[in-house]
């Protein structure tokens, strides 16, 4: 670890600078890409859907790219290396893309391969990035940390989307590779310049520490309490947190009888409210005291609110006309932002709780469990839907039955969030109440 000062807000800005180039490469290649497969060339919704399945999939390796960072000793090499391997494969899957409209199975083959590496650069950069800030941010200053990058991710969707949007039209083949791979190469450039310096030339010098084998590094911090359990705790609640994305939209269509634009503007207003829910966090947590406790807090009180308002949201149908949508569609978002920025935050505090040198693998598996439950989440959502609709005879008890199980799996990481880091405390206690030896 290296032992520069604290980042100031300048600093963290800059790191903040590759979440979002790292956003907009993949809000590219998971939302235009899309459109592209589904409405101009008529392909099945599942291909797209399948392919950014998998760049959730080979995820999986996370923890094995933060090993290759510990033994390195430093993760500027790893982002960088990650961005330009995800610019790659964003600018692949643009080019596949436009062969599946003259040759529809070579196109899909190099997209599979395209979105490997738009998985793998996510992976890998996405793994030291955040290890990379909770070592240079200090404590008091991780929750607000937290929030600002991921608020700055998704201003790189926003941003992306907005403009790219402009210059797709009209569209053809060549146009959109060009601008794929303008963006990418805006991306990677923008990535560098942000993370050059950032990290010293000292960190190296812990390298020692890391020497062991992937197996044996991976089974000493699936041994810690503190990361098993922070593991689980995320894979429950992004799943909870995925498991909504596919089902609120058509939701207020098939149920309160909203026209696309409408309903399109209810979504507008949940992300708002996701927004809303990190910027709280960024603003309390800065001004708060009490570390991972307060942030512990955070995450019970987000899921809680979260899981009345699902539980509501089920039984919504009976009150069509009178029940509040746009408040509790901007709650669930307020909600729902609350608690992933505070998780981020606490995950960037314990992931130095633990033997030094296995930072990279600790956070390499926070994120490997977020993958995997934002891959599963909203495929899951749609199947639950799909399954209530056909136990209960009715389209409202089909989405009445996503929205108990979603509470249910929001209470759960409830349940679970009340002992994050709890063993992590005790021992920082019992060390600080311990006698000096002599």
């Amino acid at each position: 670890m290296s032992t520069q000062a604290p980042l100031g807000w300048l600093g963290i800005l800059r790191l903040g600078l590759v979440q979002t180039s790292l956003g907009s490469i993949v809000v590219l290649t998971t939302a235009a890409l899309n459109r592209v497969m589904v409405v101009e060339y008529a392909l099945p919704a599942m291909l797209p859907g399948a392919l950014v399945a998998l760049h959730y999939a080979v995820q999986m390796l996370r923890p094995r790219l933060g090993h290759g960072s510990d033994q390195g000793g430093r993760r500027t090499p790893w982002i960088v290396g990650g961005m330009a391997v995800l610019a790659l494969g964003g600018t692949l899957a643009a080019v596949a893309t436009a062969w599946m409209g003259t040759a529809l199975l070579p196109g899909i083959l190099l997209a599979v391969v395209a979105f490997l590496l738009v998985g793998l650069g996510v992976g890998a950069a996405g793994t030291s990035l955040l290890v990379l800030l909770a070592a240079r941010v200090a404590p008091a200053r991780k929750p607000a940390a937290a929030s600002l990058v991921w608020i700055m991710m998704i201003a790189g969707f926003v941003v992306t989307t907005a403009t790219t949007g402009r210059l797709l039209d009209p569209y053809s083949p060549e146009r959109l590779i060009a601008v794929t791979a303008g963006v990418s190469v805006i991306a990677f450039v923008v990535s560098v310049l942000a993370v050059l310096g950032m990290e010293g030339s000292g960190a190296a010098r812990d390298a020692g520490r890391a020497r062991a084998s992937f197996r044996d590094a991976l089974q000493e911090v699936w041994a810690e309490p503190v990361a098993r359990h922070f593991t689980v705790f995320v894979f429950v609640s992004m799943l909870a947190y995925s498991a909504q994305d596919l089902i609120l939209e058509p939701f207020a269509g098939a149920v309160f009888g909203m026209t696309l634009g409408e309903s399109t503007r209810m979504s507008s207003l949940q992300h708002g409210g996701v927004l809303a829910g990190m910027i709280l966090i960024a603003v309390v947590g800065s001004l708060a005291k009490g570390g991972i406790r307060a942030l512990r807090g955070w995450i019970v009180v987000g899921c809680l609110v979260a899981f009345s308002i699902l539980v509501a949201l089920a039984f919504a149908y009976q009150a069509t006309e009178a029940f509040p949508l746009r408040t509790a569609f901007f709650a669930l978002g307020v909600a729902n932002g609350a608690f992933a920025a505070a998780a981020i935050a606490a995950m960037m505090q314990l992931v130095n709780a633990g033997r030094p040198g296995r930072e990279g693998v600790r956070m390499g598996m926070f994120g490997a469990a977020q993958a995997i439950a934002f891959g599963l989440g909203g495929f899951l959502g749609t199947v639950l839907l799909d399954l209530g609709r056909l136990v209960t005879g009715s389209v409202t008890g089909g989405y009445g039955v996503v929205f108990l199980v979603d509470a249910a799996l929001f209470l759960a990481s409830a349940a679970l969030a009340l002992r994050i880091g709890q063993e992590a405390t005790r021992r920082s206690t019992f060390r600080n109440a311990a006698p000096a030896a002599f």
